[in-house]
């Protein structure tokens, strides 16, 4: 899995088909809050794209925050961003940490010039912090379903997948469904991606346990009974996988999306990532823009090369689905090898609305520590 994603982005996420994102050092500086870049809501608020740019150029300065660059390839993304725009510094802060630790560490170093200037969100983070950002449309706004974007901007989904299971099949069984995971021979096994009361992906793997028992997601109870079961049957690992864990054995088994369980069969030939068949969790991280951004022209071009037809082509070879996938097909500008390879689908995909996502947190925080004790 080539990344370190502890406590990575929480989140439920928004319906949509799929067949078809810590604490910094302060320093001084601040935004400049007379800049019409920061209330500047589309290309148009800037009069031209170039305009924009220019206007980015002349910041020389982008603080991303929580971007792992194994991480559904963002690596690659940044990259291209640096080659494009090499007079824009891109300041790549605390890639490791949660969404709600980039909320916090917005508002610990709001008015520096430290402070992040976007975010990457899962959508439980993002629906109550709503205050901290500024709306904005890409020029690629029409593209994306409206089931992915809050309707002025605010926060906009980006890419996704499936929550998935990645074994490695040279120690274990593969299973063929997660009921098998409750055997004997998973014993101290088995782990999810950090504590799914903060982990997005961790809060994903509830949710299918959650509907591969017969639930469904207006009441997470059914996935954390689940993982009770796991417990009290010795097979919940309660360790956070990185690639070291992975590479080493310490977490042969790990709950996960499956463009990021995916990563790790280039190290590991014997890695298998198994998306169930039946009903499947199906999930999208949110970008956004800091409201107090120090940097806000460079924080819109980045939200602009994000939704591009160039990045929406990264995530794909990271795996993951983007969310102009369908538009980008129509079009012929979708990178149809890489799509091809994408993993299988689930029978049926679901993700919780907004409301299911908030009442699941709330049924989280009150019986996950109690569930797993």
């Amino acid at each position: 899995m080539t990344r370190t994603p502890v406590l990575r982005r929480l989140g439920g996420l928004v319906a949509v088909s799929l067949a078809a994102t810590l604490g910094l050092s302060a320093c001084s500086g601040s935004a400049p809050a007379d800049s019409k870049a920061a209330s500047a809501t589309s290309v148009a608020d800037f009069g031209s794209f170039a305009d924009l740019e220019a206007a980015a150029k002349a910041e020389g300065k982008l603080n991303v925050i929580a971007l792992p660059r194994d991480w559904a390839n963002y690596g690659a993304i940044l990259d291209a961003f640096k080659a494009k725009y090499p007079e824009i510094t891109v300041d790549e802060q605390s890639p490791d940490v949660s969404s709600a630790e980039e909320i916090k560490a917005a508002k610990d170093n709001k008015g520096l010039d430290n402070a992040p200037d976007t975010f990457d969100l899962g959508l439980a983070v993002a629906l109550s912090s709503t205050d901290q950002f500024a709306a904005y449309k890409v020029q690629t706004w029409d593209d994306i379903p409206d089931t992915l974007k809050e309707p002025s901007g605010l926060y906009v989904g980006d890419y996704g997948g499936y929550m998935s299971v990645g074994i490695d099949s040279s120690k274990f069984t593969v299973p063929t469904s997660l009921a098998d995971l409750l055997k004997p021979e998973y014993k101290g096994a088995v782990a999810i991606n950090g504590d799914p009361t903060q982990a997005g992906s961790a809060f994903a793997a509830i949710g299918l346990a959650t509907l591969q028992n017969g639930g469904t997601l207006d009441d997470f109870t059914p996935g954390i009974d689940y993982f009770s079961q796991l417990n009290k049957a010795g097979n919940f690992l309660k360790v956070d996988p990185d690639s070291g864990t992975i590479a080493s054995g310490a977490t042969p088994i790990v709950f996960d999306w499956d463009y990021l369980n995916a990563t790790a069969t280039t190290s590991n030939p014997a890695w298998k990532v198994v998306v169930f068949s039946g009903k499947g969790y199906a999930g999208y991280y949110y970008q956004a823009i800091n409201a107090d951004a120090p940097h806000p022209a460079a924080a819109r071009l980045w939200q602009e090369f994000l939704y591009s037809d160039q990045v929406q082509n990264l995530w794909l070879a990271g795996g993951a689905r983007p969310t102009r996938m369908e538009a980008m097909t129509k079009a012929g500008t979708i990178d149809a090898a890489l799509a091809a390879a994408l993993p299988q689908a689930p029978d049926e995909s679901f993700v919780p609305t907004a409301d299911q996502s908030t009442a699941a947190g709330k049924l989280l925080g009150e019986k996950w520590a109690a569930a797993i004790a």
